[in-house]
């Protein structure tokens, strides 16, 4: 007690609070932290990053693919058929889940979603007949939905404001994280394995420990428990309506799937169009068989790691200062940043019969503005529910 005194009448140092400022204490943060809201969160970013490495790790073995003899492929048309049908299913089953979420346990369909998705993927590396290895892809756009879907709204029920958007920020981060180590560790393990379907083997290893993750850890709290509201659900019916009337909503949503299909083209053709601007730079010289797409893949995968690493950032902390400063400051920003990728990723392609590294440079840009495009969209959607939903 006496030495507790003794430290009360210590007077205080100015700078040693600036310092304590500018480098907080990790154990003040760790006792102020709330722990199971951090294990949740730390959770569905995991699993988004497995989620993106799963697309990425296809679109960076294609050329394999393509090779591969039972598959008996003779068109790229039919490459952009796996993409095409995972997307149609992802489409379908996004609303269906969306509508269980509002009135079922969203961990239940975390974990049946990965579970599934995890399972058609690792049943799919095993088909020998392209149309088999076709509808497995398919099947993991079912799974996928779910959890697209379902895991921001729990995000969204346990954060308000300026922190929620921080935390989706922090959960869209792993969206071009996992792109890149999709096409990484793909490649890789594809290449040390001398088998392209061993690459599909990975992420459904990790979806299986991130079920139990979900199932043992994870806090799924009540619907509109951070807004301290009692929401009850409606029917689809009426649903629908609200939304088609919703104006800023419908053309947000318009927007953003634009977004997502520059960013789908330059996830899944990239590494190829890549690779084939290479070679043609190269011409039919000695530096041709240097050329390879593992490379490609590997650097590509980079690339759009970093972009990512400083696009979701920027994007989320200008969602969150200029809002509070410039009316209707979001969709202008978005605008004009959207308009500024389309110059650069065009020039990005072009490039690459010329430099393989100057489309490096512009895709990494263009990269950047997509991402702080798609990050300040979601946020701005979300910021739509909360204010008129």
């Amino acid at each position: 007690d006496q030495d507790q005194d003794q430290e009360q009448e210590r007077p205080s140092n100015p700078e040693i609070q600036t310092n304590r400022f500018w480098f907080p204490s990790i154990t003040h943060y760790w006792a102020k932290l709330n722990k199971r809201k951090a294990m949740t969160v730390a959770i569905l970013v995991y699993v988004n990053l497995i989620n993106y490495m799963d697309r990425s790790t296809v679109a960076g073995m294609l050329p394999k693919i393509k090779a591969d003899k039972d598959f008996k492929i003779e068109k790229d048309s039919y490459l952009g058929l796996i993409q095409t049908a995972f997307v149609v299913c992802y489409m379908i089953f996004a609303p269906v889940f969306g509508y269980l979420g509002d009135r079922y346990s969203r961990k239940l369909l975390l974990a049946v979603g990965i579970s599934f998705w995890s399972l058609s993927t690792l049943v799919g590396s095993f088909m020998y007949n392209f149309w088999w290895f076709l509808a497995f892809r398919a099947f993991v756009g079912i799974g996928e939905a779910s959890y697209s879907v379902v895991a921001p709204a729990i995000i969204s029920d346990l954060f308000v404001k300026d922190k929620r958007s921080t935390v989706l920020a922090i959960f869209y981060f792993a969206i071009p994280v996992g792109t890149g180590l999709g096409y990484i560790v793909g490649s890789e393990v594809a290449n040390v394995a001398q088998d392209w379907r061993w690459g599909l083997r990975v992420t459904p290893i990790m979806g299986a420990l991130a079920v139990l993750m979900i199932v043992f850890l994870m806090v799924d709290p009540k619907r509109g428990q951070a807004d301290g509201s009692k929401l009850k659900p409606t029917s689809p019916l009426s649903d629908i309506k609200a939304l088609l009337g919703n104006r800023s909503y419908m053309l947000s949503t318009v927007a953003f799937t634009c977004v997502c299909y520059c960013a789908g083209a330059l996830m899944w053709w990239g590494p190829s169009f890549a690779f084939v601007g290479a070679k043609s730079a190269t011409g039919n010289t000695s530096d041709i068989d240097k050329i390879t797409m593992d490379d490609i893949s590997f650097k590509f995968g980079i690339v759009m790691t970093l972009s990512g690493l400083l696009g979701v950032p920027i994007g989320s902390y200008v969602a969150q200062k200029i809002r509070h400063r410039v009316p209707n400051a979001d969709p202008l920003v978005c605008g004009c940043t959207l308009l500024a990728s389309v110059p650069i990723l065009f020039f990005g392609f072009v490039s690459a019969n010329y430099s393989i590294n100057l489309c490096y440079a512009l895709t990494f840009f263009a990269g950047k503005l997509l991402l702080i495009v798609k990050v300040m969209i979601k946020d701005l959607r979300h910021f739509i529910n909360q204010v008129f939903c």
